[in-house]
């Protein structure tokens, strides 16, 4: 297996209120029934490493999403990135990390460049204390009062008609790469 590749698989939207429930042991299953190799899930909020011959992250994906669909009866995004495409999109980060807190730091992972995400033609200083700043295929955003409320966290949770989206705290996206090794 030298030659496969790593990979992350970020589910939105499972598992949250008791809504669209996927229980990790059964995707862990779903990808070794899919051929991948060591899968391992953290929380269960549908975050999963596992290995595979190098593709293109999108087909991954999309071959996740069609499996969920059948084994679970509905339909989750999914986006898949590659142990370097993750390990760019942290390093891209513009926020001073290490002296964040890593539960208020979010990662906002998309499927389509961050400029054609509705956050591209927002006014930033609109959503004070919260900041924002876009990335190539993701959207940084720190929330010094935390998420649950915010009015920007509303706006990044929309990903538009026909788009995949989700967001991942900093402490979630630092454990994926340090399973990912």
């Amino acid at each position: 297996m030298s030659e496969w590749t790593t990979y992350a698989a970020l589910l939105r939207g499972i598992n949250v209120g008791g809504h669209r429930k996927v229980p990790m042991a059964e995707l862990r299953a779903l990808l070794t029934e899919l051929g991948h190799g060591d899968p391992r899930t953290y929380l269960q909020s549908g975050n999963a490493v596992f290995s595979a011959p190098p593709v293109p992250s999108e087909r991954l994906a999309e071959a996740l999403e069609r499996a969920i669909a059948e084994r679970f009866g509905f339909d989750v995004g999914c986006l898949v990135l590659s142990r370097p495409e993750l390990r760019a999109a942290a390093d891209r980060c513009p926020f001073p990390a290490a002296e964040l807190d890593p539960a208020k730091l979010v990662v906002l992972f998309l499927d389509a460049p961050a400029a054609e995400h509705a956050a591209a033609g927002l006014d930033p200083a609109s959503y004070a204390p919260d900041e924002f700043r876009l990335g190539e295929r993701e959207i940084f955003a720190y929330f010094p009062d935390g998420m649950g409320r915010s009015r920007l966290g509303q706006v990044l949770s929309a990903p538009g008609r026909g788009h995949t989206a989700t967001a991942r705290n900093w402490r979630t996206v630092t454990r994926l790469l340090e399973l990912m090794v």
